[in-house]
């Protein structure tokens, strides 16, 4: 039986090329559909041998298969867009301008969407401004308040911002409709026009007092401008969607307005089964900050495995198990997410750094530590893990292991702020290398001046070295600006080292209603009665 070779086999040339594309090899890919479209009949395999050695730059094959694709029977329209690209890539500002004018003279239905998505992948963005402005004039734009909107947003988007004014107010005079009341409001903004904005809205709002998507698009404009209580309202008082019950989710948050959050929660769940499907995660944290652990667990159950918010919803779910002190079930989810993500590195990473911070909430330092350490064996040197991992030996007391950890960090990332005063907070509680440990927190320091943490740490060396009046009063500058328990600790002891011993009760008092089970308070209360 007689076979066809290779290079004059069709289906051959184009598994040669969708094998090439899976290996992003586009050259190679380019050459085999070149090929097949020269052996093929079908217009589809010219035209994609067309995008192939346009996306190459291949000028040569390029010519070639839009001949070859012409000779198929190609739409003019889809002819011109091509050769539009195509004298956009070789820089040839007058073969585009011709094309570009072949292109919105067919009329064809989708003439003016090709020709923006041509400007838009345009490497050039000067030369595709400039196309812009000499073939969508007002003259040649069509009866269609969609194509001059686009134009308009297209020209701002180029920087032609007095060219999307003209085309965005001769919209407005010409079609009167929502959209277009909207977009000139958008313009008025982006001008720092407030008042024309709100104006220009409120018609739009007028005309379609139901859309969803003008409506989110003014309440954004109104949170930029600080007037959240109206965009709450305007998002109340109308039509609900996913997107609306996200965004007066975050405006309610910002304000701690629990009676807002309470009625958004109860409308979802009186929504239609798909508005529920596709707010199951932004309902369980909303049952989360309801104080609704149970009904948390549902909802992030609900949250489907397609959904971007798949990974946060287990992820969650580990956490209000671990606060509801069904702590084997918390890590036997963490373990469960670790089997499901085993083939995604990245995602298999954080799914062990949900279980090591699980660990970290339950002062399992050691076994904290050792989940660090299966996270830094999918991505091996990874600065944040071996951080990490350096805090968790620090809390557990393996004091040589977390200072090794904290110097590597400072090897893969030199002067990082956090590293150096971390490392040198752990010398300084371990009362060594204190020379070195006020040299890094220093550093730290020079760098972040005002940050509480590197204060107390600060504080934390003098003591160590003996400066308790320095110590004192670094520590209680940082107190005041953070009741943290460590904090609090260290100034306690220090205050009780100068013989301030009343107030060193009351601060330690303060810790204990804070962090009953703070290490540093502990340990402090060792030091200062074995």
């Amino acid at each position: 039986m007689a076979t066809l070779p290779p290079e004059r086999d069709v289906m051959a040339q184009l598994l040669e090329g969708d094998f090439a594309l899976s290996r992003t090899d586009l050259p190679a890919a380019s050459a085999a559909y070149g090929r097949a479209a020269e052996l093929s009949d079908n217009p589809a395999v010219a035209e994609r041998a067309a995008q192939l050695a346009l996306a190459t730059h291949d000028t040569a094959a390029s010519d070639r298969a839009l001949s070859r694709w012409q000779q198929l029977g190609a739409k003019p329209a889809q002819l011109a867009a091509m050769r539009a690209e195509l004298a956009l890539d070789r820089g040839q500002g007058e073969e585009a301008r011709k094309q570009l004018q072949l292109l919105v003279d067919t009329h064809d239905a989708d003439a003016w969407r090709d020709f923006g998505r041509v400007l838009v992948n345009a490497r050039d963005s000067a030369q595709a401004a400039r196309m812009l402005e000499a073939v969508a004039t007002p003259d040649r734009l069509p009866n269609d308040s969609e194509a001059w909107l686009a134009m308009s947003e297209l020209g701002d988007r180029l920087g032609r911002h007095d060219y999307a004014q003209k085309i965005a107010d001769g919209a407005l005079a010409k079609f009167h409709d929502a959209r277009s009341y909207a977009w000139a409001g958008q313009m008025r903004f982006k001008a720092g026009d407030k008042a024309g904005a709100k104006a220009y809205f409120g018609k739009a709002l007028a005309k379609s007092p139901k859309d969803v998507h003008l409506r989110l698009a003014y309440a954004t404009l109104l949170g930029q401008s600080g007037e959240e209580a109206a965009a709450t309202k305007l998002l109340k008082d109308g039509p609900q969607s996913p997107e609306t019950f996200a965004i007066r989710t975050a405006l309610a948050a910002k304000r701690n307005d629990r009676t807002e959050l309470a009625l958004i929660y109860a409308q979802i769940k009186r929504a239609p089964d798909e508005t529920q499907a596709n707010t199951a995660y932004l309902a369980g944290q909303l049952a989360e900050l309801l104080g609704k652990p149970d009904e948390a667990l549902d909802w992030y159950d609900q949250v489907a495995d397609g959904d971007s918010h798949a990974f946060d919803a287990d992820a969650r779910s580990a956490v209000v198990l671990l606060q509801q002190g069904r702590s084997e079930e918390a890590h036997a989810a963490a373990q469960q997410m670790q089997m499901d993500y085993a083939d995604q590195p990245e995602q298999l990473r954080r799914a062990i750094v949900v279980d090591a911070e699980l660990y970290m909430r339950e002062r399992r330092f050691t076994d904290a530590a050792d989940a660090y350490g299966r996270a830094l064996r999918v991505t091996p040197d990874d600065p944040e893990l071996v951080y990490s991992r350096g805090l968790a030996y620090a809390e557990a007391g393996k004091v040589d292991a977390a200072v090794a950890d904290l110097r590597h960090v400072l090897d893969l990332k030199p002067g990082d702020v956090d590293a150096s005063n971390a490392l040198g907070y752990t010398l300084a509680d371990a009362n060594r290398d204190l020379p070195e440990a006020e040299q890094l927190v220093k550093a730290a320091r020079d760098a972040h001046p005002d940050d509480p943490a590197i204060a107390d740490s600060w504080g934390w060396v003098q003591y160590r070295l003996g400066h308790l009046d320095v110590a004192a009063q670094t520590l209680r500058g940082s107190w005041a600006a953070r009741k943290d328990g460590d904090v609090g600790a260290h100034l306690g002891e220090v205050l009780w080292k100068l013989g301030n011993k009343d107030e060193a009760r009351r601060v330690f008092d303060q810790v204990r209603k804070l962090d009953p089970k703070n290490t540093a308070l502990i340990d402090a209360e060792k030091r200062l009665h074995p």
